[in-house]
This record gives C-alpha cells, sequence and structure tokens, in this order.
C-alpha cells in the first residue's frame, strides 16, 4: 500500500468575476442615471410639439422659434446678463479686497472679520434675501430709521442694481476663498524686490501682487458669473415685484407658477440656460489650465511678509468693521430678531413686542413643522448616502484601474454645469415620464436624488484632495500582501479618509439643509422641505413666520459649522 505524497496546500482560484468589477461598473452607472436622467428629458421636451407624458406628441424645432419671438423674451435675457455682470463686478472687487486686506496685511482682527466675512457662503440666498428685506426693505428697520431722521432713504432693493449687490455680497466669499488661496502662496522674494526698489505698500500690491492674483480672480469672475446666471429668490423676491424678470424667474413663472404650463417653451428655455452655463463651466477648466505663466512659487517657500498698513490700519478697520456690520451681521441679525417679535420698528420699543409666537405657530401647523423635519432626514440620510457615494467614486477614479475612471471623473463633475432650475425641472419630466415611479414623485426621496445628482461635485471637491495625498505605496503593500482592490480601499483608503469624508457630509447636510431652487419644482403635500414653505410663507405675506423659519434654518447650520470645527477640527472652506 503506497501513500501519495501532498505538497503544499494550493491557494483558493481567485473568483471568475474580481469583486471589483460589479462594483466599479454599477458605481459608474448609478452616477450616470443620477446625471443624465433629468437632463435627457429637458432636451428632448424642448424639441416635442406636446407634453413628454402625453400619449402622441411630434418632433419640432418650433419651440426654439417660438421662445424667440415671446413678446419680452429679449429683455428677459439683458436683465439675466445684466444682472449676472452687475452681481460679479460687486462679488469680485469686495472679494479680491477683502483676501489681500485680511490675508496680506497687518489689519488689527484680520482674521476674525474673515470669519464674519465667510458666513453668507454658509448660508441661502433666499435666506439672505429675507434678511436684506428685513434692514433694506420698504419697511425694513434700516429704511424706517433713515426715514424718521433724514427722509427718503437712497437705496431700493427693487432694481438690478440693488439685486446685484445683494447677490454679489452673497457670492464675494468665493471670489475671496479663490483669492486668498493665490495671494498667500505668491513668490515673497518678488514682493521684497519691489520693496527693496523704493516701492509702497500700495504700489507693490498693485504692480506686483495684483497681477498674480490674475487667475484667481479670472476663475471666481467666470464661476460668479455662472451663479449670478441661476440665481432664483433674490430675483423672485425683488425682480417680480418690479416687473424685472430674468431667465430663473421666466422658468418659474411659466412652469410651477402657471396653471398651465408651456412644457416646450419650459423645456427650451432650460435647455438654453444649460447650454450657457455648461460653456462658462468649460471656460473655467479652459482657465485652469492655462496658468502657467503666473506660476512663482517654487521648492522652498517661505510665506509671504504681511503688508504694513502704517496710520491707515485702524481707519481701514473700521471701514471693513462697518461693511460686515451693514452686510452681514444687521441682515441676519434683524432677521433672527424679527422672528422673536410680532413686529419689528425703530418707532416701538423693543420690549413691547418680543414673542415666541412665530415659532409656536411653526410647531403648530403641520405644514411648517413637517418641513423642518424633512428639511433633517433629506439633509441627514441624503448626505449620509451621498458621501458613500462619492467617497467610492473618488476611490475608484483616483485608486483603481478601471478602465473608464475618466469618463466617471468627467461624468461626476458635470453637474456643476447644471442649475438648481434645470435640475428640478429635469428630474420632474424624468419621474413623470418613467412609470411604476410616482411613490418617489410625492415623497421626500426624489428630493434626496435630485440633491446628490446636484452636488457630488462638491462632494468630490471635498474627497479627492486628501485622498491625492495618500501614497500609493498603501495600496501596493496591501496587493504584495494579496489584498483585492475592494479589501485595499475599504481596510486602507476608507480609514484614511475619514477627516475628509466627515468635511464632505457636512458640506452636503448644509447644501442639503438650504436648497430650495431644485426643490420648488419637485415637491408636493408630504415633501416640504424649509425652502419651499419659506417661499410659500412670502408668497403669503407672514414676515414673522418667515424670519422664524428662517432663523431656524441659520440656527442649525451655526451649529453645525461650529461642531465640526470644534470637534473635527475640519474647515469648510479653502
Amino acid at each position: 500500500m503506497s501513500l501519495a505524497m501532498s505538497g503544499p496546500e494550493a491557494p483558493p482560484a481567485p473568483p471568475a468575476i474580481p469583486r471589483a468589477v460589479p462594483i466599479q461598473y454599477g458605481t459608474a452607472l448609478l452616477v450616470l442615471v443620477l446625471v443624465t436622467g433629468p437632463l435627457l428629458p429637458v432636451l428632448l421636451q424642448s424639441v416635442l410639439d406636446g407634453a413628454l407624458y402625453d400619449a402622441e406628441y411630434n418632433l419640432t424645432l418650433a419651440n426654439f422659434a417660438r421662445l424667440a419671438r415671446t413678446e419680452g423674451f429679449g429683455l428677459v435675457l439683458l436683465n439675466t446678463a445684466a444682472l449676472a455682470a452687475m452681481t460679479t463686478v460687486v462679488a469680485q472687487v469686495v472679494g479680491t479686497l477683502a483676501a489681500i486686506l485680511f490675508g496680506r496685511t497687518d489689519l488689527p482682527m484680520a482674521r476674525l472679520l474673515s470669519e464674519f466675512f465667510l458666513w453668507p457662503l454658509y448660508l441661502s440666498a433666499l435666506v439672505l434675501s429675507f434678511g436684506w428685506y428685513a434692514v433694506y426693505g420698504p419697511a425694513g428697520y434700516a429704511t424706517l430709521l433713515w426715514q424718521s431722521a433724514l427722509g427718503d432713504a437712497p437705496w431700493t432693493l427693487y432694481s438690478l442694481t440693488g439685486m446685484a449687490v445683494i447677490a454679489g455680497v452673497s457670492q464675494a466669499p468665493l471670489a475671496y476663498i479663490y483669492c486668498l488661496s493665490s495671494a498667500s502662496i505668491t513668490d515673497p522674494s518678488l514682493e521684497e524686490a519691489a520693496r527693496v526698489s523704493g516701492s509702497g505698500t500700495f504700489r507693490t500690491l498693485w504692480r506686483i501682487t495684483l497681477p498674480l492674483m490674475k487667475p484667481a480672480i479670472a476663475y471666481s469672475a467666470v464661476l460668479n458669473f455662472t451663479i449670478g446666471l441661476e440665481l432664483l429668490s433674490i430675483p423672485l423676491i425683488f425682480g417680480d415685484p418690479a416687473g424685472i424678470t430674468v431667465l430663473t424667474t421666466f422658468l418659474f413663472n411659466n412652469g410651477i407658477s402657471s396653471p398651465r404650463p408651456d412644457h416646450g417653451l419650459v423645456a427650451t428655455a432650460a435647455a438654453l440656460m444649460l447650454a450657457v452655463v455648461c460653456f462658462l463651466v468649460w471656460l473655467q477648466g479652459r482657465m485652469l489650465g492655462n496658468t502657467r505663466r503666473f506660476i512663482t512659487l517654487g521648492g522652498k517657500a517661505t510665506r509671504p511678509r504681511p503688508f504694513r498698513l502704517g496710520g491707515l490700519r485702524w481707519p481701514l478697520f473700521i471701514l471693513a468693521g462697518l461693511y460686515i456690520l451693514a452686510t452681514v451681521i444687521a441682515p441676519i441679525g434683524v432677521l433672527v430678531l424679527r422672528a422673536f417679535t410680532a413686529f419689528l420698528s425703530p418707532m416701538i420699543p423693543l420690549a413691547e413686542v418680543l414673542t415666541t409666537a412665530n415659532f409656536v405657530q411653526i410647531f403648530d401647523y403641520p405644514v411648517y413643522s413637517r418641513a423642518v423635519w424633512n428639511s433633517f432626514v433629506v439633509s441627514l440620510v441624503g448626505g449620509a448616502i451621498a458621501t458613500a457615494l462619492i467617497g467610492l467614486v473618488a476611490i475608484i477614479v483616483h485608486r483603481s484601474e478601471f478602465r473608464f475612471r475618466g469618463a466617471l471623473h468627467y461624468l461626476a463633475l458635470f453637474p456643476r454645469a447644471v442649475p438648481g432650475v434645470v435640475a428640478g425641472i429635469g428630474f420632474f419630466y424624468a419621474f413623470a415620464l418613467l412609470p411604476g415611479l410616482g411613490f418617489l414623485r410625492n415623497s421626500i426621496w426624489i428630493l434626496v436624488i435630485a440633491f446628490t445628482m446636484r452636488f457630488i461635485p462638491a462632494g468630490i471637491g471635498a474627497v479627492a484632495p486628501m485622498l491625492l495625498q495618500v501614497s500609493h505605496d498603501l495600496d501596493r503593500a496591501a496587493r504584495v500582501q494579496g489584498a483585492d482592490w475592494w479589501t485595499t480601499s475599504r481596510r486602507i483608503l476608507l480609514p484614511l479618509m475619514r477627516p475628509a469624508l466627515v468635511g464632505c457630509f457636512t458640506i452636503l447636510f448644509i447644501s442639503f439643509f438650504k436648497e430650495y431652487s431644485t426643490a420648488i419644482f419637485l415637491f408636493a403635500p408630504g415633501s416640504e422641505v424649509i425652502g419651499t414653505a419659506l417661499l410659500q410663507l412670502w408668497v403669503q405675506g407672514e414676515v414673522g413666520l418667515v424670519a422664524a423659519l428662517a432663523t431656524i434654518q441659520v440656527a442649525v447650520i451655526a451649529v453645525c459649522v461650529a461642531a465640526v470645527r470644534g470637534i473635527f477640527g475640519v474647515k469648510l472652506h479653502g
């Protein structure tokens, strides 16, 4: 009887289909559906002679001709371009000056001032609009104070200029962040050479520092112009009553607000806006790729020396403080104060009108309390789901050999070019077109899906930089030990990405919580969120309830920002 010699046990055969394949292809397919799902129906509806969900319709280009012949549409386009341009000028001038003043000079308390300066970035333009109305509107606190002392107020918010100032102030933090990042890494030897040659502080800033900031200024200008085209709340609140219509309010008034929506006209206008914004986003990319001639920072970098303001330190500090008081603290503070009063006027002692009745009424009415609860659910659950998806997309794009990772990256960033109103219209058409999705159309989950699509690029921007800092040696070491791609990602990369994922979730939570432009086309009774409830209350003239609901949104975002900074030490800006 012979015994067979047994060798070492053979390793288990690898699976026929590696785990990476279904995960990577499944993720790519999900992102493809999310991004193209709402866009294709808009483009299709723009070339149909009937509604997309009708039984019969024909292809036609008549909608484009009809849109061009629509009475007043030329003025709509002119108003849109003028508002975007004026908004950009205000945002760029204020943001660039703030970046130099707070980031490159010895201005007293510059860090504190910069924190206040950034607050409009965290709040929705809708809430800021209500704040400006409470201070500078026809019955605003500052307006009444001025009228009682000096006569008619010299300002009006119900004009293109007034709207541009509100929008410009709310978008100035974007220009500030880009310009500050650029100004902080300027090669200090260039400025020192200017000083040695006899140039003073302001001449050096004008001749050296500011020209080197041109790429950041130009890039943020295109970004702010793009956002200016997409503005809805400010033109809706201040433009519509004055008869000033822009493209977003044209879509709103002919779509959701119309008893008989002209779907062909709305979709064609939405397609036009999508094409313009896509071009602007492409232009941003081209500008980022054409900045090599402005590179000044090489191997050994030192932080540039702050410019000394001399005798102008305190006058400039007072000016900066007055700006922040007038444009940030006053609108937010008076809005919050209005929430705790029955009526707010400088002619009436505050103690006589203090009340919590506005908040009691908010939580007594199911529709408003439900809006607060829905906003929390959408932001918490939706933010978590979106963060998981974005983390997976980032790993596939930057740490895998997936053959379509380049296309996936482009696809994930494409929603930057999709305005909120266009996304809302697109998801409305998509869910009306596809059978069996009615249960989603009347629930908060359609908002979760739509918000996720809109803010994928913001999440990628929060996660990708940290992932790129992780050495590929860790991946290779895990592979040597026999780990496959998914095990490496789950056991090594994801734990290292936790701080970035926390930042990503926080950004998404805030973005979901304050979003309104997409939701107004999608919400139904029972799926209201704070943004849609605010607009409904505003139309009804319930200023006290608007202030109370806006205060809840401000408080939640403030707690969120403070918590993520204090507990996790995560910054939510550049």
